[in-house]
């Protein structure tokens, strides 16, 4: 299968024809070479800082300092190496391919965004108040600017993420321009403050200076992602102590989280929660680290007393991970998600919309990857057959609009777990007798 979709690729191939036809007129400009070769080597710079930081996103003042600074032209060729030539990503030829992909869409992507910006600042006057340090007068045009700088991200944004993750149109650009605006206001700002200092009489020595404060402040924020992928780690640890542990579960864990982020999406939920329902997916499971493994793998029925020790996992699992900070609502999904609409779920029986959202969420996408698993004491169902169960059983064990959701992100994208269970894993005791429905997600 192809990484990238083919109308993504013609989505980038007219997006790079537009960037190319903003370059056009830059030869007959006339502007200094130096004076797009600065800007540009030190956008370059602070892009391998950021890569060799790990931190996602662009160096923004630069770009918009340039758009401050320079004809439309020659603006939009400041992105253009340092978007261009980030190291590529190791990898088999594939992956190399889809990275020279996203640095061509990053670069022509900038380009036209930088062009909108500049051309809108020079419209309104912005450059004469900027080499005169017209203050307040200068903030309108520089606003204008980033304002048109963010309406050309998310546009284009919004474009690819329909055509390359086959996103609703509807909800493509649906935050998209909201949640840049603050940043990116603050980055117009720096930006801003680099072009009046570098037209006036300390030149680009002192412009350069504004970039440490934001250096320092992107060092941070490295240092938060660094602390955030230990505890991710941490969490992969865990499942896969519980793989080790219980081989039925195998590779259960990171599907019911694929299958929660499905939901979640489908439900229009923002990234974040997205994000944390898939880590409710992955860890719905963990407390079976404190069951004896005597009873996770002994062959036949469990008497009463063995099922009410392994029905003691969600508040073990709950107990493991209410320590950690950014999981938020996922705690709640890994203590709840046996719980019924009925109330006859554990551990506490709660009743309808008593069980947290989240909850509701793993419940299902839990049900669905056990039926379409192969177990021991029975064959996979087909996804189909699944959903049918799911439905026949909403109401009074799942949230019908939680199934509703599933069943809309499947029809669109299918189901094609990145993580496959073992062909012929351990049997699961405690269920083995209910394999007739979706019970079979303990």
């Amino acid at each position: 299968m192809e990484a990238v979709p083919a109308g993504a690729r013609a989505y980038i191939g007219c997006v790079t024809l537009a960037a190319l036809y903003c370059l056009i007129p830059l030869p007959s400009l006339g502007t200094p070479w130096w004076a797009v070769l600065l800007p540009a080597v030190v956008y370059a710079c602070c892009e391998q800082a950021a890569a060799r930081w790990h931190v996602a996103g662009t160096f923004f003042p630069v770009l918009l300092a340039g758009a401050f600074l320079l004809p439309p032209p020659a603006a939009a060729l400041v992105p253009v190496p340092g978007a261009l030539f980030l190291p590529a990503r190791r990898g088999p030829r594939t992956e190399r391919r889809t990275s020279a992909t996203r640095r061509l869409w990053r670069a022509a992507q900038l380009a036209v965004a930088v062009w909108a910006a500049s051309r809108t600042h020079w419209a309104l006057g912005g450059r004469d108040a900027v080499v005169s340090s017209d203050f307040p007068y200068a903030l309108v045009p520089a606003g204008a600017a980033v304002l048109a700088f963010c309406l050309a991200l998310t546009a284009l944004d919004g474009g690819i993420r329909a055509l390359a993750e086959r996103v609703p149109a509807r909800r493509a650009w649906r935050g998209l321009l909201a949640r840049s605006l603050a940043p990116i206001g603050v980055h117009g700002l720096a930006g801003l403050m680099m072009a009046v200092l570098w037209r006036s009489p300390y030149g680009p020595v002192a412009a350069l200076l504004v970039l440490l404060p934001m250096c320092v402040s992107w060092w941070a924020f490295a240092q938060y992602h660094r602390e955030r992928a230990a505890h991710q780690a941490t969490i992969r640890a865990l499942v896969q102590a519980v793989d080790i542990k219980d081989g039925y579960t195998r590779g259960h864990s990171e599907r019911v989280g694929q299958a929660s982020m499905m939901i979640a999406r489908e439900l229009g939920m923002d990234d974040a929660r997205v994000e944390v329902l898939r880590f409710a997916g992955i860890l719905h499971d963990v407390g079976k680290l404190g069951v004896p493994t005597r009873l996770l793998r002994k062959d036949g029925p469990l008497t009463p007393e063995e099922r009410r020790v392994i029905e003691l996992h969600p508040e073990y699992g709950h107990e493991m991970v209410r320590g950690i900070a950014f999981l938020g609502e996922a705690r709640a999904a890994v203590l709840h998600h046996h719980e019924r609409l009925d109330g006859s779920g554990y551990p506490y029986g709660l009743l309808g919309g008593q069980i947290p959202e989240s909850a509701r969420v793993v419940a299902v996408a839990d049900a669905f990857d056990a039926m379409t698993s192969t177990r021991s004491y029975r064959r996979a169902r087909p996804v189909p057959a699944a959903l049918e169960e799911l439905k026949r059983c909403a109401g009074a064990q799942f949230d019908p609009h939680m199934v509703t959701a599933l069943a809309r992100a499947l029809a669109r994208q299918g189901w094609h777990p990145a993580v496959t269970a073992e062909e012929q894993p351990a049997p699961d005791p405690a269920t083995a007798p209910l394999t007739s429905g979706p019970r079979a997600a303990r």
